[in-house]
């Protein structure tokens, strides 16, 4: 009685082929929980007493990618054990296809972000280059899910060949007609792998200066001392002679003073040190050189040369003006007198 109970057809399939591939996808099922929770939640636990990321990654990559291709993979070879309509194998086998090529791409996609942003950290560990970085991950994102849709038309029995030439010429005829585009695309991966400036970098292009602000796949976004954004395209930046300050390690520092002609000699030969002497007490600062350096028009003038041993303009500033009112003050005790534009003038008189 039983068994001619399962011998019933229903869609094409006995009532015991159904049992058999509802229990195919059960065990399957099974199964499958049984691997995440053995081996998936055991590289989680250790995943997480580790200091290494990349069992991190390994986690979430089975989790969001792996586990999925495989339940949906038991539940397709496991209903291809019925005997289907011809239009539903069809459709099985194009979702199946869809799916797991879905996946994949998101696998490679992933890895590939990883392997970016490991790249990044690895060379200089600044993070906020992954900002930079989000251009070209939409690039080749791109490049990755079309090669991937490509390869899933072509596995669905369509002839790829024509298309691929169509995009090749279609691609001629793009890049033809934006090249400044492109130009500024090339410049963008110019930027990021030779990193000529980065993200928060005080720039000076031409007489334009300003803090980069962001680095897009066109253009790039300063912000300017006055704070209003200043837009530059990559390839105006790429071809220009650029001043990075902030990869500056020091500032030098020329500066001349000026004392009157009526300054003893002696006075004179002890500016040199005076200055040399308030210069080199200050912790940031290296002197560098201090000479009398010429005869001017109006005054004698001594050429001072020390190092700011910091990039900040702010600190440069400090020092400066901390030196400055130093001298000043030790000219002032010495009565020494600085210079400023003056003409003698000379009358000969001659008696008659």
């Amino acid at each position: 009685m039983m068994s001619e109970y399962l011998e019933q057809s229903f869609l094409n399939n006995t009532l015991k082929s159904w049992i058999i591939v509802a229990a195919a996808i059960a065990l399957s099922f099974v199964i499958i929980r049984i691997f995440v929770f053995i081996f998936v939640r055991k590289i989680e636990r250790l995943s997480k007493v580790t200091v290494a990321t990349w069992d991190d990654f390994l986690v979430q990559i089975l989790k969001r990618a792996v586990v999925p291709i495989l339940y949906v993979s038991a539940t397709y070879f496991s209903l291809s054990m019925l005997t289907l309509p011809i239009k539903a194998v069809k459709v099985l086998h194009i979702g199946f296809l869809f799916t797991v090529t879905f996946f994949v791409l998101r696998i490679i996609s992933t890895v590939f972000k990883r392997f970016v942003f490991s790249y990044i950290k690895g060379r200089d560990g600044q993070e906020g280059r992954e900002k930079q970085a989000g251009g070209l991950i939409v690039i080749l994102n791109a490049v990755i899910w079309v090669l991937g849709i490509i390869f899933l038309i072509d596995n669905l029995g369509y002839n790829v060949t024509t298309l691929i030439a169509g995009l090749g010429i279609g691609g001629i005829a793009i890049a033809l007609a934006a090249q400044t585009i492109l130009g500024d695309l090339f410049s963008y991966f110019v930027i990021f792998f030779d990193r000529p400036f980065e993200i928060g970098d005080f720039i000076i292009i031409d007489d334009k200066m300003g803090v980069v602000e962001y680095i897009g796949i066109k253009t790039t976004r300063l912000r300017t001392l006055n704070g209003e954004q200043l837009v530059c395209s990559n390839t105006d930046l790429t071809n220009a002679r650029l001043h990075n300050y902030k990869r500056m390690q020091k500032r030098r520092v020329v500066f001349t003073l000026g004392v009157t002609y009526q300054t003893s000699y002696i006075k004179l030969s002890q500016i040199p040190e005076i200055v040399k002497d308030i210069i080199t007490k200050r912790s940031n600062v290296q002197f560098d050189r201090g000479h009398f350096s010429k005869y001017g028009a109006f005054s004698l003038d001594f050429e001072f040369v020390y190092y700011i041993l910091d990039a900040d303009y702010n600190t440069f500033m400090d020092e400066q003006q901390a030196i400055y009112l130093a001298i000043f003050a030790a000219f002032e005790q010495n009565e020494i007198e600085f210079a400023y534009p003056t003409q003698t003038l000379f009358l000969d008189r001659q008696v008659g």
